[in-house]
């Protein structure tokens, strides 16, 4: 089962990768899945949220359980991701990958402008960032219901065309939340418009105009 599929992007990878399995993909956006079927029509693709399908009791098991760049999404993890285990069958695996770099210029910098005199009036529901936390807590979370915990960070450092690429980058990530709680459009594009700027100056281009974007994932791999 690949949690949070999108388009089916990496759970071909997963098809790829085991050609014989029989592979499901879930995802919240009813048009993320409409073109993994499309694109994909030999899987099965399954529109729902992952903290629902978690808590489900007749679901059945599977030998892996992944999910990408998706349980940042995702509330309690406490209680989310040993209900997520709990589907694994024995024998099997749960692999997640998050970002976990809240902490980070980048983040620091939306969360600041967010919290100032003019924009903290504008937003209309208070501001919920990704749910991630750091490893020792998801070892204590897991560790108790695994047979063997993996766990590691990893900085990758993209080489980015300049700071609009970064907030681009932004825009459907980790911009969401703060995006979401602005109920005009030109509010939008003005809290944008200025995290660019902050940006800039946060991330000055090299020599060859290029930008040095750090961005740090959590990977986590647990064994029933």
């Amino acid at each position: 089962m690949d949690l949070g599929c999108g388009p089916g992007n990496s759970t071909e990878v997963l098809a790829a990768r085991w050609p014989a399995a029989r592979i499901a993909g879930l995802d919240s956006s009813g048009a993320m899945i409409e073109t993994a079927r499309r694109e994909f029509p030999g899987q099965e693709w399954v529109v729902g949220d992952i903290a629902s399908w978690a808590g489900e009791t007749d679901g059945g098991s599977y030998d892996l359980i992944f999910s990408n760049a998706a349980m940042q999404w995702v509330g309690d993890h406490a209680t989310a991701y040993p209900k997520i285990f709990s589907r694994v069958a024995p024998g099997g695996a749960l692999a997640t990958q998050v970002p976990s770099d809240l902490d980070a210029p980048a983040h620091t910098l939306m969360r600041d402008l967010a919290a100032s005199e003019f924009w903290r009036r504008k937003f209309t529901h208070e501001i919920r960032e990704w749910h991630v936390h750091d490893v020792p807590f998801y070892y204590d979370v897991l560790a108790p219901l695994a047979s063997r915990l993996d766990l590691w960070t990893t900085e990758y450092v993209h080489v980015m065309p300049g700071a609009e690429a970064i907030v681009e980058w932004y825009r459907g990530t980790g911009l969401r939340p703060f995006l979401d709680a602005l109920a005009m459009e030109a509010d939008r594009a003005g809290f944008v418009a200025e995290y660019l700027e902050l940006i800039r100056k946060a991330f000055p281009a090299r020599g060859d105009g290029r930008v040095l974007f750090p961005f740090q994932r959590l990977f986590l791999v647990a064994y029933r």
